[in-house]
């Protein structure tokens, strides 16, 4: 992946720095995926309760199609924290992840729509759930990795934050169409710029 520059923005930042050194440690505690969801699913939960650090040109809309924003990419790609942010209407096509993922909602709202795989090799609907600010949601091939996602809201955006099992814009993964076709992808990201966690000297 190409080396993001790094953006200063001190109000807010506290909160999501404190988040992922929470999730560093996590990860080097344990490599058991369930117990990876479950603990990092209450870390998420605790970060999206509060709607005050997310810098506002990592929620920004656009009118083409949704936006995923790199915030944090762990330096051993064992992890990455992004936002992604719905216009009106906006939906992503049916897709995977490969890897395990949590996904909070910030505000707004999300309708999911899971799929799985038949034995002939198409999908199938398994179900759908609207998730609203301050839930939180888990995929992985092991839980159920292949769903549909919208936004909840018809005349705004919304916004939710996602943490995967790695650096998710830079691996391949899939999409889907009804009967099963696949097609490869890497999503890359939004922006060229994260957040700088790291400029205590504010603070000194």
């Amino acid at each position: 992946m190409t080396a993001l520059a790094t953006l200063e923005r001190p109000v807010g930042t506290a909160r999501l720095r404190g988040f992922v050194t929470a999730f560093a440690d996590l990860l080097a505690a344990t490599r058991d995926e369930g117990a990876i969801l479950e603990s990092g699913g209450a870390l998420l939960s605790r970060l999206i309760a509060s709607d005050d650090w997310l810098p506002e040109e990592f929620s920004r809309s656009s009118p083409d199609r949704y936006q995923q924003y790199l915030l944090h990419c762990d330096s051993r790609e064992r992890f990455s924290v992004v936002s992604f942010v719905w216009g009106p209407g906006q939906s992503t096509p049916i897709h995977d992840h490969t890897v395990w993922g949590l996904v909070g909602v910030l505000r707004g709202a999300e309708k999911v729509e899971r799929f799985r795989h038949l034995p002939s090799g198409g999908l199938t609907a398994d179900g759908e759930e609207f998730l609203k600010a301050g839930e939180v949601d888990a995929v992985s091939p092991r839980v159920g990795d292949i769903h549909r996602v919208t936004n909840g809201l018809k005349d705004r955006p919304s916004v939710s934050i996602h943490v995967y099992g790695a650096n998710i814009g830079a691996i391949e993964r899939a999409t889907y169409t009804a009967d099963g076709a696949q097609r490869s992808f890497i999503s890359g990201y939004a922006n060229s710029v994260t957040p700088n966690l790291w400029d205590r000297s504010r603070n000194a």
